[in-house]
């Protein structure tokens, strides 16, 4: 008798999207940790990027405080997780048409420039806690104008589980 396959697996969206959720693990902002990842046409990782410092930008100089003057806080230096994926992608530009970039947060109006110029055709996010603000208006104008769509995550369907990276410790699904 042939066994069932297994119920419980991630969706596409998930298994991306848990993707940029751990590479915004590597942000080093204590307030918030973004991550994104673009995803081809055809279902493979092209590239990851969280927010944080450019290259040789030394981030122990400026404090992470969102007081304060603003060239004096490390805020107005940080680049943004959707502009660091396209920035790392060290492939032809090219495949990033009709691409899809998973993001923890809606992005802001620089970064959905970013976003068009690249090709990129679908944004999926998870929090679009600044929907209010100017920055996330003029994204949607920008996303709208350009044909890039944009979709919330599905709430209802998201998975939580717990990843060890012992290499005895299976997947737990919470």
């Amino acid at each position: 008798m042939k066994e069932k396959k297994r119920e419980n697996y991630l969706s596409w969206d998930e298994y991306f999207m848990s993707i940029a959720k751990l590479t915004a693990a590597r942000s080093k902002d204590p307030n918030t940790q973004v991550g994104a990842c673009i995803v081809s046409h055809d279902n493979r990782v092209l590239s990851c990027g969280y927010n944080g410092a450019p290259n040789h930008f030394n981030d122990d100089k400026f404090p992470w405080s969102r007081e304060g003057n603003p060239l004096e806080t490390i805020y107005m230096f940080v680049c943004h997780a959707e502009a660091n994926a396209i920035d790392n992608y060290r492939g032809y530009k090219k495949e990033f048409e009709g691409a899809r970039i998973y993001v923890d947060l809606f992005p802001c109006n620089e970064c959905a420039k970013k976003i068009i110029q690249s090709g990129i055709k679908e944004v999926v996010y998870l929090s679009d806690k600044y929907a209010d603000s100017d920055s996330t208006k003029a994204s949607k104008i920008l996303f709208d104008t350009c044909g890039v769509k944009y979709r919330q995550m599905n709430k209802e369907n998201q998975k939580e589980f717990k990843l060890s990276l012992h290499p005895d410790t299976p997947i737990e699904y919470l």
